[in-house]
């Protein structure tokens, strides 16, 4: 705890979204579960409104509305509250992904972009939205307490279409590293009704052995830059060792403002390297967590900012 939070672990600040964060110890499951089932719609809504409304599109142009989580469960899911809450068209396709872990962006990114060039729909809306306050779990065990030293709650949202509508970027090749032999070392468990992450100490160098696998079998030159998740200070700089052609500023920047929010944090990496390289050319996104598993996609600028 004291090499956590004494030295210099990457991370200054944290949002949460827990309106009682000073006895999030002592509340039970049932308490936690409502925290999320209240706050995971509200935060969700509130980001696709506000995404919404900078890219001048209406909540009933969208076909589709993709939610992915993992730091709690809703039946129906996070889309339909989030559906209901910006008055979307009752045809609107909803598809809630849980379970990827902190990697669940870029794959449900793809089961979307499936979906929109199947010619299903011309627009549609991606979130990820984590209430990792909502999964705080406490005892001795190192993994668990780094865990509460690091994640932080967040989302993101985006707008994407397949017509000539003017657009941030595009974004395509798609892949995946599947390592289920290494589950256990990185994964969400139920404790006492509660999830408890577990979070093993060799994660960093897994994770980054796992991005330079993928990146290799994907990419040549020309690629400009990597954004990455930001699962923690190590494992920046381990996937930096790998891969000594990147520097992962960007990434090391939300962590720094945000800690580890799971799924939303490599979009906001993204946001973060094209506000700072607004003439940036080809980049690659990885993210990685439970499964194991690790993905990664391209995403091509088209424009010179991002908000």
């Amino acid at each position: 705890m004291e090499k956590v939070l004494l030295a210099d672990n990457g991370i200054q600040k944290r949002h949460f979204a827990n309106p009682n964060l000073e006895g999030i110890f002592e509340q039970d499951a049932q308490q936690l579960n409502e925290i999320f089932e209240s706050q995971a719609p509200s935060l969700a809504s509130a980001t696709l409104n506000d995404s919404l409304s900078k890219s001048a599109t209406l909540a009933t142009d969208l076909d589709a509305l993709f939610v992915c989580t993992c730091t709690g469960y809703l039946c129906p899911g996070i889309s339909s509250f989030v559906a209901e809450k910006l008055g979307m068209r009752s045809n609107v396709f909803l598809q809630d992904i849980v379970g990827l872990g902190c990697g669940a962006l870029i794959p449900t990114l793809r089961a979307a972009h499936n979906f929109l060039h199947s010619g299903s729909g011309k627009q549609i809306a991606v979130v990820a939205v984590e209430i990792c306050s909502a999964a705080f779990y406490i005892d001795d065990d190192p993994g668990v307490l780094i865990s509460l030293c690091i994640f932080g709650d967040g989302c993101s949202a985006s707008i994407w279409t397949r017509d000539s509508k003017p657009s941030i970027g595009e974004i395509s090749h798609f892949d995946t590293l599947h390592l289920p032999k290494k589950r256990n070392l990185l994964r969400f468990e139920n404790r006492d009704g509660k999830l408890r992450n577990r979070l093993h100490f060799t994660i960093p160098a897994i994770s980054s052995q796992a991005v330079e696998t993928l990146y290799q079998r994907n990419h040549t030159s020309s690629i400009e830059a990597m954004v990455s998740h930001g699962g923690g200070r190590d494992v920046l700089h381990a996937i930096e060792k790998r891969l000594p052609q990147f520097d992962l500023q960007s990434s090391r920047n939300v962590l720094s403002a945000y800690g580890n929010m799971s799924s939303p944090s490599v979009f906001f990496g993204l946001e973060d390297y094209l506000n700072a390289h607004p003439n940036s050319g080809q980049l690659w996104l990885t993210s990685f967590g439970a499964g194991f598993a690790c993905h990664g996609c391209s995403f091509r600028p088209t424009s010179q900012s991002i908000d």
